[in-house]
């Protein structure tokens, strides 16, 4: 897919710009109350807080990447994909004295209601970006294009951005799969350990109160709940060596259970002492129980969890 952020100064008529462009490319249009409509859908009532949202926001849009090539008219968009290559990423200026002019014409202000007004809406941009992004402004370099709007109007900019957009398009290509699965399950990953997790959950409520002993069970089974991979906690215990009266002298009970790839995880940090003790655990428990599936996994190796197996990813 393609993948084309615009954003820009209030009053600019950036959104005018971003809505012709799509409508030339052929480009599926999302604005902020679209993706709003869509973070909705996708975590229901969930308060999702301001440093949460870039992630929230590319998990709602990087599965409409798979189908449609994207023309993102959010402002801070470029600030979500900007790592992604082969994105484009445009924004539209204006002088203040030009942007106070399409005020006074689109709300009827006077000169000094308008200044006041674009006063308002430059403050509430900066501070929207700096509870989203943690800065007020990215640097010049955050995007590929910058218009301006002081001696072209919306139709010149519209054309100039969809004909950019285009010959980018021709050289660079389509964005690779493999970076937006890359990209969808980081964000997946901190909203994970945020426990933000979407409404349609595959698990029972019993299993989902499950009393985890770590704080990172508990990110990883919200992590495979966005992926929708059913999963049981703890189910069963292994027993691994005996006395000779027949008691058991040591056990073990694996982290997680996925039945869909019929898996045991079991989860570590990469603290040497508990890998090494774990590894023995896992070698021994491979002898005793030869048809059993068991894997250790470190955080870092969560992805490789996701994809390696074919579990289902379906959104």
């Amino acid at each position: 897919m393609a993948l084309l952020t615009i954003s820009g100064a209030p009053a600019s008529r950036w959104e005018e710009v971003a809505r012709g462009a799509a409508q030339l490319l052929g480009f599926q249009l999302v604005t902020e109350s679209r993706l709003a409509q869509g973070i909705a859908q996708e975590f229901g009532d969930v308060a999702i807080p301001a440093r949460a949202w870039g992630s929230a926001a590319i998990s709602v849009l990087a599965p409409l990447s798979t189908d449609h090539h994207l023309a993102v008219a959010v402002d801070g968009a470029e600030e979500l994909f900007r790592n992604i290559p082969g994105g484009f990423r445009v924004r539209v200026e204006a002088p203040p004295a030009r942007r106070a002019g399409n005020l006074m014409l689109d709300r009827r202000f006077e000169k000094a209601a308008a200044a006041a007004c674009l006063q308002d809406l430059d403050h509430a941009q900066k501070r929207l970006r700096k509870a989203r992004f943690g800065k007020i402004s990215p640097s010049a370099t955050a995007w590929d294009l910058t218009l301006n709007l002081a001696h072209l109007d919306v139709a010149e900019a519209t054309d100039i951005l969809a004909a950019a957009a285009a010959k980018r398009l021709e050289h660079q290509g389509l964005l690779p799969a493999a970076a937006v699965d890359e990209l969808l399950f980081e964000a997946r990953l901190q909203l994970a350990r945020r426990a933000i997790v979407p409404t349609a959950r595959v698990v029972d409520p019993e299993t989902a109160r499950a009393p985890f002993g770590h704080p990172s069970e508990k990110m990883f089974a919200n992590l495979l709940d966005f992926y929708r991979i059913e999963w049981e906690y703890e189910p069963r215990t292994f027993s691994l060596q005996w006395n000779k009266k027949g008691e058991v002298t040591e056990a073990f009970t694996p982290d997680f259970y996925l039945p869909q790839s019929d898996l045991y995880v079991e989860l570590t940090t990469m603290k040497q002492s508990l890998v090494t003790k774990k590894n023995r655990k896992v070698k021994l428990l491979r002898a005793i129980y030869p048809h059993i599936n068991i894997q250790v996994f470190y955080q870092k190796d969560f992805q490789d969890l996701v994809s390696k197996y074919s579990l289902n990813m379906a959104v």
